[in-house]
């Protein structure tokens, strides 16, 4: 498999300990292709406890992945087959070495599995990939194109549930009764929210220094578009990352930091918020948000071990203005004031002698009030997670998935949906 590809798909086989393999090698004259990816779909059983507490009139629905659904028709269960965190994926590459540079492009597509629509084929395909890279091992690569996140990307590929589902069916800024995983999206959530930010998919242009016994930098501007709500922007997203890889014996191991940091212009607007649900009619509040300029930064943290079988993998982040589950979500309050936020995620693993790979996680994010904010913000998410992923063959992997989620906001409203997942996943 190729080195690109890795990034998204073989970081969650080598997460099951399982040895990356090539794709599909293709010679075809002066290149080489390499046509890989993965299929994965999974039963999903969720259910939505009804809430305690009274929702707040300003909250934040968009960030809340438990919510009281026991209202409307099938409310408070989601029940679906489709793929998880990490999406069907059938990747190209095509790799060439021309006056002593070694050049490549990737284009890749992610279809789905199913939804719960009429006819089951509402959803539109994913287009993560499209990108190409030029470089030497001597000094390293620079990438033009799309591909995922710098920061924070390393936290979802040390994700156990990369290989599963995660955080599956969510509360009323996705929808509960999707196919079990976010209405409107192809895949579930895994630890998106409760734990880390997403990296997401992105224009960049970024430069990977070479590998130096172990250590490796990565810095890069990306598209402007990190921010909920924003207008004209003046500069581009800065994000890098460096990380340290060791091996010893049976040992091996990484520690990494990352960082983003963007300019946001928002023009003035109104928003809508869930403010309460009677069982049959929904209703919102609209708060008026002035034009702001400001900054959103944020930095994290994480490192990962491995040795004779056990795994322990450790993340924090923390943000100013960034919000909570996608970057620059519920970033600021109505006057402006950039709101605070972090969290991370614990996960420790263990390979039985059957070969089956054992994991349980504990994540959180949260976010802080700024301005005028009241109880009904969005206080923190949290999860728990309990998995098993077996390789039966050496391509394929069984998956079963418990994921518990509680969320809560700054009064007393607090709300918990589990998950419940079996299925497969298959790499090429």
């Amino acid at each position: 498999m190729n080195k690109n590809i890795k990034l998204a798909v073989a970081g969650a086989v080598l997460a099951l300990s399982a040895t990356a393999n090539a794709g599909i090698i293709i010679p075809a004259g002066e290149w080489t292709m390499d046509i890989n990816g993965n299929v994965n779909a999974f039963a999903n059983y969720t259910s939505v406890d009804a809430a305690s507490g009274t929702r707040g009139t300003d909250a934040t629905s968009s960030t809340f992945l438990a919510v009281d659904r026991n209202t409307g028709n099938n409310a408070n269960k989601a029940i679906g087959i489709n793929t998880g965190l990490l999406p069907a994926w059938l990747g190209f590459t095509g790799t060439t070495r021309q006056n002593d540079v070694d050049v490549s492009f990737t284009i890749s597509m992610q279809p789905n599995v199913s939804d719960n629509t009429f006819a089951g084929d509402n959803r539109t395909p994913l287009f993560r990939q499209t990108f190409m890279t030029f470089g030497d091992k001597s000094w390293g690569s620079i990438k033009l194109g799309k591909d995922i996140g710098i920061f924070a990307s390393d936290a979802i590929l040390n994700d156990m549930t990369l290989l599963g589902v995660g955080a599956g069916a969510t509360g009323s800024g996705y929808g509960a009764n999707a196919a079990g995983g976010a209405s409107g999206q192809p895949t579930t959530l895994g630890g998106i929210g409760t734990g880390y930010i997403y990296a997401a998919w992105k224009g960049q242009v970024a430069y990977t220094t070479p590998n130096m016994n172990g250590f490796q930098a990565t810095v890069g501007i990306t598209n402007p578009n990190q921010g909920h709500g924003t207008g004209n922007q003046d500069r581009y997203g800065f994000e890098g990352k460096a990380s340290y890889s060791f091996a010893a014996n049976d040992v091996t191991g990484k520690v990494w930091v990352s960082g983003a940091s963007y300019d946001v212009d928002t023009k003035a607007s109104t928003t809508y918020a869930l403010s309460s649900t009677d069982g049959s009619t929904t209703t919102y509040t609209t708060t008026t948000v002035s034009a702001n300029n400001y900054t959103a930064s944020v930095a994290d943290i994480g490192a990962n071990l491995n040795v004779a079988g056990f795994g322990l993998t450790g993340y924090y982040y923390s943000g100013k203005g960034v919000g909570s589950t996608l970057l620059g979500l519920d970033a600021v309050a109505a006057d402006g004031s950039r709101r605070d936020s972090d969290g991370g995620y614990v996960q420790a693993t263990y390979v039985l002698p059957i070969k089956t790979k054992i994991g349980a996680a504990y994540g959180i994010s949260k976010l802080d009030r700024a301005g005028g904010d009241t109880s009904g913000l969005l206080k923190e998410n949290e999860r728990y997670t309990i998995g098993a992923y077996h390789p039966l063959t050496k391509h394929l992997n069984l998956v079963a998935e418990y994921n518990n989620v509680q969320s809560q906001d700054h009064g007393n409203y607090k709300a918990e949906n589990k998950t419940y997942s079996a299925g497969a996943i298959l790499f090429f």
